[in-house]
């Protein structure tokens, strides 16, 4: 049986267990036929010129359709401060019995998308697959065909969420002696005049080379405010392909942190559609890679209309012959006057056999703009480890200073503290014996 074989099978099995909807079962068709028709992107294509897929497109993977959850341990996963709402899945399937959602405030939903679409409303009907165009990816267009579950978070107009959100999406790696993948769903809805912090936490076991594809579709209303945060701790030997599209309007105000410290192959896509006036909207990045693991960062800002403003920092920490990608692309559409858009992406490398590709864009279509992007590539400051070494500290302490102080730009930039103490423990625990040897 061939890869693609494998899918069509897999595909047949989803269908048994799909909400029953016949619109999503039409859109489900249609994507899946898109999939086929594209099949897997190669190198040979602009977009993924430095990013095979191949550990992917020559792997059968199974779909999990009952997961198992004996055994699992995902305390040191959670949330900690006592979230509003923190919703468990695994291996794509959400998991009751390990959530814990509770009385959420008035004006919040967050609940599975499974049962959200056995009782659809205006905000499934009108978002849900509409905001990620799957014609334009054939991974979008993978997650989209296997829609089974997700979670959907909606807040209703002035609605002001004080705690956040978490959702935890884990994978066990085999299921009945198969690898498993799963194609996770987000939906986020937020009013006009509403607020909110999400966390979306990924992780899994480092022993098998499973798959997860996952899809977040963000909604932002008039004056709307969202700090949204991806957390991708998952197994080094996992393959991760995660797209986030975001679609904000008038005066909204969305910022999207994405933390990766995990998987073998890591491709992360943002879009951002500034489509009103008055928009602010901040892209925040930080990327560890060590042995020979390869992490792409692909990002879009477009500023569909004026008087919007964009801030992207993306930085990168590669070891050993750990290879990372970043594109990021500024669009500033005709009418989009007086926009001011700033990209920033640096990237430090411990090592000689280390590498990353960089490439910023700006396709600017307006005339009364302040665009900037800058890009740098180094190594370690030999002035400032002779520096720190003359102050009596190891040559090890001196490194993990210096690379903690690179870190710290981005770490400074996530309001929310829990997140950041637990970025900055695992960039000293999880990372630190690579970073000091290299």
């Amino acid at each position: 049986m061939s890869t693609l074989d494998s899918y069509v099978a897999e595909w047949k099995r989803a269908k048994q267990v799909r909400p029953g909807a016949s619109s999503l079962e039409r859109i489900s068709q249609t994507a899946f036929d898109a999939f086929l028709i594209h099949g897997f992107p190669t190198t040979r294509e602009e977009e993924w010129r430095f990013t095979s897929v191949a550990p992917i497109a020559d792997s059968a993977f199974a779909l999990v359709t009952e997961p198992r959850t004996a055994g699992l341990d995902i305390a040191h996963l959670r949330l900690p401060g006592g979230p509003a709402a923190e919703l468990v899945f695994v291996d794509g399937r959400y998991v009751a019995g390990l959530s814990q959602v509770g009385s959420l405030p008035h004006g919040v939903r967050a609940e599975n998308l499974a049962s959200a679409i056995a009782t659809p409303d205006e905000a499934l009907a009108s978002y849900l697959t509409r905001v990620a165009p799957f014609d334009r990816s054939p991974f979008v267009a993978l997650n989209t065909a296997f829609l089974i579950d997700g979670a959907l978070v909606e807040l209703a107009a002035g609605t002001i969420l004080q705690r956040p959100i978490h959702l935890l999406f884990l994978a066990t790696g085999r299921n009945n002696g198969r690898t498993t993948m799963a194609h996770p769903r987000v939906l986020t809805v937020l009013g006009a005049n509403s607020q909110a912090t999400i966390v979306e936490t990924y992780a899994g076991p480092s022993a098998t080379g499973y798959f997860t594809n996952t899809v977040t579709e963000i909604v932002l209303a008039e004056n709307a405010v969202l700090d949204h945060y991806m957390r991708q701790y998952e197994g080094t030997g996992a393959h991760h392909v995660g797209a986030i599209y975001a679609r904000a309007q008038r005066s909204a105000n969305c910022t999207l942190n994405a933390i990766n410290a995990g998987g073998a192959l890591v491709r992360n896509d943002v879009f951002a559609t500034l489509d009103g006036e008055g928009i602010d909207c901040t892209l925040n990045g930080l990327y560890l890679a060590d042995e020979q693991r390869l992490v792409d960062n692909h990002t879009t800002i477009d500023h569909a209309q004026p008087h919007c403003a964009s801030h992207e920092l993306y930085k990168g920490i590669l070891a050993d012959r750990a290879r990372g990608i970043f594109n990021g692309k500024i669009i500033v559409r005709p009418d989009a006057q007086k926009t001011d858009a700033k990209q920033t992406n640096r990237a430090l490398l411990l090592s000689e056999d280390a590498q990353i590709n960089t490439k910023p864009q700006l396709e600017i279509f307006a005339n009364d703009v302040k665009c900037t992007h800058g890009a740098a590539v180094g190594q370690l400051d030999d002035e400032a480890m002779f520096y720190l070494r003359s102050r009596g500290l190891s040559a090890a302490h001196a490194r993990q200073l210096l690379i903690h102080a690179f870190a710290a730009d981005v770490l400074n930039r996530l309001p929310l503290e829990s997140i950041r103490a637990d970025v900055e423990f695992r960039l000293q625990q999880q990372l630190t014996a690579k970073l000091r040897a290299a």
